[in-house]
């Protein structure tokens, strides 16, 4: 018994001091994720981080990095970029980063991950080490499945975020980088970044602050031209276009004229322009995954391979990204909200204002897009006849107001939802547009229209011409330029439009403009090319779906006609009241069906079942579109006009 009773007491012992270590262990990991991240400071950072970039890996689309770190003995804190500006979300990439080794002296420093924190890296820095050499790769997206495809074996972009770590305990605008990169023979690149060397294949640029490196992607190719848009300015303004094929970098030179309109509208608007110089990175390519995103002196332009050789089918982004990516500039880069003025890529933003970022870029975007003729009016009154039935149909307006949906970049992280049309989705760009054409006429309509949101647009981005360093707004800040251009509550204004719950879409704008949204069987022009460019068959008004790629319901509007039946997306089409699906078959039934009494009879698969929804519809095919207001006046068209 005794000996037992030992055994026993010498176990317990054992198994206390194991948890008492595994206590400490904890206790020790928590004090380093809570204790030991550095919280930025304003400070200068202690020399200049040098940056190696090898982006010759095409068909692996692997870049490998080399990093050499200023630092001095002690505790270091290496950050990986998370909230990226103009994502307005923490859409960093971590798992992409690989291979990490660090070392000092020539030898081999361990890192550590917090534990918490997974972005942060932990060395400790022996004495008498006053360099850290950084290696690691960053490993591309090989399938539209990881992300967006950024490398092609004719073109890449390098965002630089993820080509880099930085060390926490200061702004980013105060670490400097020296960047290089080795890119494939006799490629030719576009970036904002000012060139300071070349060898051969390898570019070295000037030093940089972390944010205005970052903030200045790099596109490169094989098949590269590069357009003048504002032939001998002393600003100068580029399009570097990359494409995957040599035919596809000819313009014609109406197209190229448009684009330079679009700079001259631009300046005539804002009155300034907040950039050294600035470049349109586009990619003509049907294999890139990247759409766009702003820059303060560049942008990101993903466009089909045919943008310049089939004009005519390049509507979407002649009026949804051109324009936009380049306002931005002006609306979000240089006026930036103060939620978005963050210390580094590692703090989160606050995305409140991003009707006013987002909303009111949209709203410029189709403004500019007709001014500069990228665009026609007929084209730029059907895209806001969309809008306006789009949101008109938002159900989702009962229980969640705009304001909230400025969270959707961080609550959805932008992957797709079910049922967009009750979850709402952004909405502050597309109803934002509508929100600044309804404060737009009523300005006109007020003043006589004497003034309008032009003057606004002057007013509030178009001060300090040249500055670059961002100038931070607030709510009041808007409210006070509206009511510098044209006295009213404004306040009230937005704030309606952005917490109430309909119903219905904001579409006082449209009014007051001189038109209103109706419906016809037959689609416009502009509503052909976006099916036809997005790949889909739009029942939204009718039926209440679309359906895409593989005869796939995509979208079920909420409580339409679909809905009730019990239809949902993903859903494959595959027959018409007893015959096999075609889009013309459906559009000839839903018209058959003005006349009858009979029910829409619908057959589906989903998962591994099939089944038959009867739709029990009679209105026939339903399209948006705007009709004049007889004997008001046309504000539409005076906003559209190009300005003298």
């Amino acid at each position: 018994m005794i000996p037992a009773l030992m055994m026993q007491q010498r176990k317990t012992c054992q198994f206390l001091v194991r948890f008492l270590l595994a206590l400490c262990i904890v206790a020790d990991v928590h004090e380093v994720s809570a204790q030991d991240m550095p919280k930025p400071v304003d400070q200068p950072y202690p020399g200049v981080i040098e940056l190696q970039v090898d982006a010759t890996n095409l068909r692996q689309k692997i870049y490998t990095v080399h990093e050499r770190i200023p630092v001095k003995a002690g505790k270091l804190t290496l950050l990986y970029p998370e909230w990226l500006k103009g994502t307005h979300s923490p859409s960093g990439e971590p798992m992409q980063l690989a291979g990490l080794i660090v070392t000092g002296n020539a030898q081999r420093l361990e890192w550590t991950r917090d534990p918490l924190y997974v972005f942060a890296y932990h060395v400790s820095v022996p004495p008498g080490v006053t360099t850290l050499d950084v290696d690691f790769q960053y490993l591309s997206a090989l399938a539209d499945s990881q992300g967006a495809v950024l490398a092609t074996p004719e073109m890449i972009a390098l965002h630089w975020e993820t080509l880099v770590l930085y060390p926490a305990g200061y702004y980013s605008r105060n670490i400097l980088i020296k960047p290089s990169l080795t890119l494939p023979a006799n490629w030719k690149f576009g970036s904002a970044l000012e060139l300071d060397g070349q060898e051969g294949a390898r570019a070295r640029f000037k030093p940089v602050n972390l944010d205005d490196f970052i903030d200045s992607p790099l596109y490169a190719g094989k098949y590269f031209k590069r357009f003048d848009l504002d032939p001998g300015a002393k600003v100068p303004v580029y399009l570097d276009l990359v494409a995957d094929h040599a035919a596809d970098l000819e313009a014609k030179p109406a197209q190229i004229d448009m684009h330079r309109a679009l700079i001259q509208q631009a300046y005539k608007l804002f009155g300034s322009h907040h950039y050294d110089h600035y470049d349109f990175l586009v990619a003509a390519s049907d294999l890139f995954g990247f759409a766009g995103l702003e820059h303060h002196q560049s942008g990101e332009y993903g466009v089909a391979a045919s943008y310049f050789t089939d004009w005519d089918k390049g509507i979407d982004w002649r009026a949804c990204l051109i324009p936009h990516e380049y306002i931005h500039s002006w609306d979000g880069k240089f006026r930036r909200p103060a939620g978005q003025m963050t210390p580094n890529y590692n703090t989160p933003m606050e995305n409140s204002l991003l009707w006013v970022y987002e909303g009111q870029t949209e709203y410029w975007g189709f403004v500019l897009a007709s001014r500069s003729g990228l665009l026609t009016l007929p084209q730029i009154r059907e895209s806001f006849a969309l809008r306006a039935a789009s949101y008109d149909h938002v159900a989702g307006r009962r229980w969640r107001a705009l304001q909230d949906t400025t969270n959707d970049p961080v609550v959805t992280r932008r992957r797709p939802q079910g049922w967009m049309s009750w979850q709402r989705e952004e909405d502050y760009y597309d109803e934002g547009e509508l929100i600044w054409l309804d404060a737009d006429t009523r300005i006109r309509e007020m003043s006589g229209d004497k003034r309008s949101l032009d003057d606004f647009a002057r007013g509030f981005f178009g001060v300090e011409d040249g500055r670059r360093t961002p100038l931070p707004y607030t709510f009041d800040d808007v409210v006070k330029a509206l009511n510098a251009v044209q006295p009213y509550d404004w306040a009230t204004f937005l704030r309606t439009r952005l917490d109430s719950h309909g119903p219905g879409a904001p579409l006082d704008g449209l009014t007051r403009a001189g038109w209103k949204l109706v419906y016809t069987e037959t689609p416009s022009d502009y509503f052909r090319n976006l099916e036809e460019h997005r790949k889909f068959t739009d029942f939204e008004y009718s039926l209440g779906f679309s359906i895409g790629d593989g005869d796939r319901l995509i979208s079920v509007l909420w409580d339409g006609p679909a809905f009730k039946v019990g239809l949902a997306k993903g859903a494959v089409l595959l027959a018409v009241n007893g015959r096999a699906y075609r889009s013309e078959i459906l559009k000839q039934a839903i018209t058959d069906a003005k006349s009858a009494k009979e029910p829409i009879e619908l057959l589906f698969r989903s998962d591994d079942h099939y089944f038959t929804a009867a739709i029990d519809y009679h209105d026939g095919l339903k399209y948006p579109t705007l009709e004049r207001i007889e004997g008001t006046p046309d504000r539409l068209e005076a906003i559209l006009q190009p300005l003298k």
